[in-house]
């Protein structure tokens, strides 16, 4: 029997026409790789109903927790690993997903909503919620530059691409950091006009 040798780790013995289905992230899916857990929210992206909310609820309270224990330096360098780890985790989860981009990796809400939060600090309560609900917007919504973002590695073919799913990992990062500058960019016009 032969197999497909894109996809020969993932099924051994299938046939090489055959077509592989999706897999669902379950939480048994979630701990069976380390990207997988990151890649997933710690479960947040496991949420049956707007895993990205959920994901970037995760972001807002870890923040929050995290928020007066560590520097400035200490809050770039977290964020900029979780940039790197992130590509790395959402490039592993997609590929064993079968996804080019799946709707529950949310380490990309995560690490872009912690830019977000620290680079627009100090931030009371509710302009902390008002970031949240702005981020989330273009998350969602994917208005212009976030939309291109978006759609930038969705046309990857695994089948003819050896890189596809670097491409992937990256694209499902980068819409979000994308989101995130807009957010940062409307919160900082808001401040100059206000």
């Amino acid at each position: 029997m032969q197999t497909d040798s894109s996809t020969a780790q993932d099924v051994p013995y299938r046939k090489a026409d055959a077509p592989l289905d999706p897999i669902a992230p379950t939480s048994r899916f979630m701990m069976a790789h380390p990207a997988h857990v990151l890649a997933l929210g710690f479960g947040s992206g496991l949420s049956p109903k707007a895993p990205g909310t959920a994901g970037t609820l995760w972001a807002w309270l870890s923040f929050a927790l995290l928020q007066n224990r560590l520097s400035d330096t200490q809050w770039g360098a977290l964020i900029a690993v979780s940039v790197l780890l992130g590509w790395w985790a959402c490039t592993i989860t997609a590929r064993h997903m079968r996804v080019m981009d799946p709707g529950s990796i949310v380490w990309d809400e995560i690490a872009a909503f912690w830019g977000v939060l620290w680079l627009a600090s100090p931030m009371e309560f509710w302009g902390q919620a008002a970031a949240f609900a702005l981020f989330r917007f273009f998350d969602a919504a994917k208005p212009g530059p976030v939309a291109w973002a978006d759609q930038l590695y969705h046309g990857v073919d695994p089948a003819t691409d050896p890189a596809a799913w670097r491409k992937a990992g990256w694209g499902i990062m980068l819409d979000d950091l994308v989101a995130a500058f807009c957010t940062l960019l409307v919160i900082a016009l808001w401040r100059v006009w206000w």
